[in-house]
C-alpha cells in the first residue's frame, strides 16, 4: 500500500537480461546513451551505436517495450526509458599458461542489464482545443485595438 507522501506511480514495464557475457563497464557506456529517451528514439540510437554491447541492450529494451505493450496494454509510441542500469554478474575465472610454468588468471566478466519503461502522460486534445478557442477570442480584441490606433 503506498504511503501518504509517495508520488503516483506511472504504468510501465521492465525487462532484465541476466548473465550477459559483457563487461559491466562496457555495457554501462551504452546504457547511459538511452537513459531518459523516448523508447522509439532509444531503439534507433542503439541500432546505430558502434559498440558491441548495443546489440544486447537493444534486445532488452525491445523486450521491455513488448512487455509494456502486451502485458500492460500501453501504447509503444508513448513510452519513456525511465530506468536503465547494469549490475555486475558472476565472473568466470579461467587460467592462461605463461612462461616458466606460471599461470595468469583471466576474468571473463558478466553483467545483468535492467531496463524499465513507463508511459508518458500526453497532453489531452481537449486542452489544445480550449487553448485555440482562447487564442481566437484574443485575436479580434487585438485587431480592434489596432484599428482604433490607426484612426487617431
Amino acid at each position: 500500500m503506498p504511503a501518504k507522501g509517495d508520488a503516483p506511480v506511472l504504468p510501465g514495464a521492465r525487462a532484465i537480461a541476466r548473465h550477459v557475457r559483457l563487461s559491466p563497464t562496457k555495457a554501462r557506456r551504452v546504457v547511459n546513451l538511452v537513459r531518459g529517451l523516448p523508447a522509439k528514439e532509444a531503439l534507433i540510437v542503439l541500432q546505430f551505436a558502434p559498440q558491441a554491447a548495443s546489440e544486447q541492450v537493444y534486445k532488452v529494451l525491445a523486450s521491455a517495450v513488448a512487455n509494456a505493450e502486451n502485458n500492460e496494454r500501453l501504447d509503444p509510441d508513448a513510452l519513456l526509458v525511465s530506468e536503465a542500469f547494469v549490475d555486475e554478474g558472476p565472473t568466470l575465472k579461467r587460467f592462461r599458461p605463461r612462461a616458466q610454468g606460471r599461470a595468469y588468471r583471466i576474468r571473463k566478466r558478466t553483467c545483468h542489464i535492467t531496463i524499465a519503461v513507463e508511459a508518458v502522460q500526453t497532453a489531452r486534445p481537449a486542452k489544445k482545443a480550449a487553448a485555440k478557442k482562447a487564442d481566437k477570442a484574443a485575436e479580434p480584441a487585438a485587431a480592434e485595438s489596432q484599428s482604433t490606433e490607426g484612426a487617431e
